[in-house]
């Protein structure tokens, strides 16, 4: 089969390689969906190295698909053949209490696997995994929403469930990319009013339509006092950064009321603070690293229930012929969410 991989500085290509065959406990999914994340372009724009160089890896860590082969060991009740599913990036011991709980990338027993990074990823045809990976599609969603709950949706849930009960509260989402338009969708649907900030005004207007009651621009004014005035002084009950710039956790941590709760979860930036300035805040800052796959489960079932937009996120549909200008595209980072359709 034909499959996408990496070769640092800013090329990606087309590559020969071997169709998987499932092992026992394992499960060979043929791919409908792929999503293109954020994070997948680190990997495109690293250096080459012996990883990436030598196109061995297969990119992609947003998989959803059907079930295509089935390895010894795996019961029906797991997986069969025809079934919708999404899969958990993120691949364990699956022994440890962390794997135990669903946090497989936190397994504290080995060296965590993550699909499109040090193990091969879903821009292909098929994909093998550990049966205990998959978590069931509703037939309600698409394979794209699929593939986007699978880490860009997910970990704005992720974050969404670290920052707790948001029913009538006003949050701000700085960054509206695909994971922090996915926050913007969610917060709604969880009850809060939601202040989206981002300096493209083509973002923001997407934020107006997805759910977002304001909008700032930290381009065109100062998002503190723009957040600010749109509450009466206060501030808001919690952030959420999703953009990994330092100076939106900066102003995400000024905009905050007293008692507030900041969550970060874009990556690549900062989060610092002067003590003495913020001791009497009783502020409370925490970081979210995607979701579990029982969290992963859950924002589907969510999404399924309140028949969210999630599909509206994606802007760009792509074939596998198509992987070069995809990703040419996707690096300038100036429109929504990317996929891989497979037939």
């Amino acid at each position: 089969m034909r499959a996408a991989v990496f070769l640092g500085d800013s090329q990606v290509a087309l590559a020969e390689v071997d169709d998987p065959t499932p092992g026992p406990g394992e499960v060979v999914v043929a791919i409908r969906a792929s999503g293109m994340c954020g994070s997948d372009l680190k990997y495109y724009r690293s250096p080459p190295n012996d990883t990436y160089a030598s196109g061995k890896l297969i990119a992609g860590h947003e998989p959803a698909g059907v079930v295509h082969a089935v390895g010894a060991g795996v019961p029906e009740t797991t997986a069969s053949v025809g079934d919708r599913v999404m899969v958990h990036h993120y691949i364990g011991c699956g022994a440890c209490a962390p794997c135990r709980s669903g946090w497989t990338q936190m397994c504290s027993r080995q060296p965590v696997t993550v699909l499109g990074m040090n193990g091969n990823g879903a821009h292909a045809p098929y994909l093998k995994v550990p049966a205990a990976t998959l978590i069931g599609l509703d037939d309600r969603l698409s394979f794209d929403a699929g593939a986007a709950i699978g880490c860009g949706t997910g970990t704005a849930w992720g974050g969404l469930q670290r920052l707790g009960d948001l029913g009538g509260a006003t949050i701000a989402i700085f960054g509206q990319g695909p994971v922090g338009l996915s926050g913007t969708i969610l917060a709604t649907a969880l009850g809060a009013r939601v202040i989206a900030v981002d300096m493209a005004e083509s973002r923001l207007a997407h934020a107006r339509r997805l759910g977002a009651v304001e909008t700032v621009n930290p381009g065109e004014v100062d998002p503190v006092l723009a957040i600010k005035d749109l509450t009466d002084g206060e501030g808001v009950s919690a952030v959420l950064e999703s953009s990994g710039s330092s100076a939106a956790a900066s102003a995400g941590l000024k905009a905050l009321a007293p008692w507030g709760r900041f969550c970060v979860v874009g990556l690549g930036g900062e989060v610092r603070f002067d003590v003495m300035e913020f001791h009497r805040s009783q502020m409370t800052v925490m970081t979210s690293w995607s979701m579990s796959l029982v969290g992963q489960e859950e924002c589907a079932q969510f999404v399924a229930r309140k028949g969210l937009p999630i599909d509206d996120l994606f802007s760009h549909v792509w074939s596998l012929g198509q992987i070069e200008e995809a990703y040419r595209q996707f690096d300038k980072q100036d429109a929504g969410k990317g996929v891989v359709r497979f037939p």
